[in-house]
């Protein structure tokens, strides 16, 4: 979710913590080492780490010792926040990460270590990537997990990846798994705002309905709060206001990611693409201490306002095989966010019966 009332932290170099460079995808036609297969993931994560690099540097051992113990096979990352191989002027390359210059080579050989490291060296990862440190998500699939095509936009093309690197889709043989980090809607009714934001959801909502050929789990930063059960403090999200503007449509007042118009819309992708939001049909009711994925600022006036819009959504012919799904970061300091505003969200499923494979 944009931070609009938080400083970004500096992002100097540390002696700390590569992943072998993003070419471990299938869709680039790489040899992959001998290991058992897995037809099926059955456990996932999703976060937004608010920058990648400054999560290494400053929480790895934390969040390392977190999916080591949860050990899902699929980790989802968005707001990944390091810049696209390409040097200046030429065409990016937003599945490879930055390095024809000193800063981006030092930057890139500390992420890599991380991820090589346990337990991320048991995971391919697929990257897309912004121009700039902006934006950008990345999948890590286990590598006993063979996926069928990983490609990088709603339209399924493997060679085409999103504007800012927002989208990584897998495709396994029995389900497809899509990881987004959607656009902020903004505040105002301007082409990078309100616009850019419906544009985006008219394009989920096709791409869902487009591709019930097989089960779907869409997870990652939504940028939506559903329902109102779905924030900490309905009438403070709902009347909040940037320097005191107020859009002429009444449904695009409030906290970006709160709006009546956004919530419909989002509404809308759930039922055109029969598609259920796990953590809700497993809690029904308001948890006021785990139940939401994104925290304000604990110092100034979003202290302790929270907002779920971390989401794992799947198609309704797996949602009785959902047997968890659980958000796993608390309280107005953030315990368990690992240095982000976002914690960490799972999902667990049951195995599927046989004739489902």
């Amino acid at each position: 979710m944009k931070r609009f009332f938080k400083p970004i932290e500096k992002e100097g170099s540390a002696k700390k913590p590569s992943l072998s460079p993003s070419k471990n995808g299938a869709e680039n036609g790489d040899a992959l080492p001998e290991v058992d297969v897995k037809k099926e993931p059955l456990k996932f994560l999703t976060w937004n780490a608010n920058s990648l690099l400054l999560r290494v540097k400053s929480n790895w051992p934390e969040f390392s010792n977190f999916v080591s113990n949860l050990d899902p096979d699929v980790i989802a990352i968005q707001e990944v926040r390091m810049p696209a191989a390409g040097s200046k002027g030429a065409p990016k390359k937003p599945g490879e990460l930055k390095d024809d210059t000193s800063p981006s080579r030092e930057e890139k050989q500390i992420l890599m270590r991380a991820l090589s490291s346990p337990p991320f060296g048991n995971y391919h990862v697929w990257w897309s990537l912004a121009d700039t440190k902006y934006a950008g998500t990345a999948l890590l699939v286990k590598k006993c997990l063979r996926p069928l095509k990983v490609s990088f936009s709603l339209d399924g093309t493997v060679s085409k990846h999103e504007p800012d690197g927002r989208v990584i889709l897998a495709e396994f043989e029995t389900l497809r798994i899509l990881n987004t980090y959607a656009p902020n809607n903004g505040w105002k009714d301007e082409e990078n705002s309100f616009q850019r934001r419906r544009k985006w959801d008219k394009r989920l909502l096709e791409f869902v309905v487009q591709s019930s050929d097989k089960p779907l789990i869409w997870c990652g930063d939504l940028n939506v709060s559903h329902e109102d059960i779905d924030v900490s403090h309905p009438e403070f999200f709902s009347a909040a206001k940037m320097n005191g503007y107020v859009p002429p449509n009444k449904e695009d007042c409030g906290q970006p990611g709160f709006t009546l118009a956004e919530r419909k819309r989002f509404g809308a992708i759930l039922k055109e693409g029969r598609l259920v939001d796990a953590y809700r049909y497993l809690h029904k009711e308001k948890d006021m201490e785990c139940g939401f994925s994104w925290s304000g600022n604990p110092i100034g006036k979003y202290r302790g306002k929270r907002m779920r819009i971390d989401y794992f959504i799947v198609s309704e012919k797996l949602k009785e095989r959902v047997a968890e799904c659980e958000i796993h970061g608390k309280g107005i300091e953030l315990e368990g966010f690992y240095g982000s505003d976002h914690c960490p969200v799972s999902l667990q499923l049951s195995e599927g019966c046989k004739e489902d494979k």
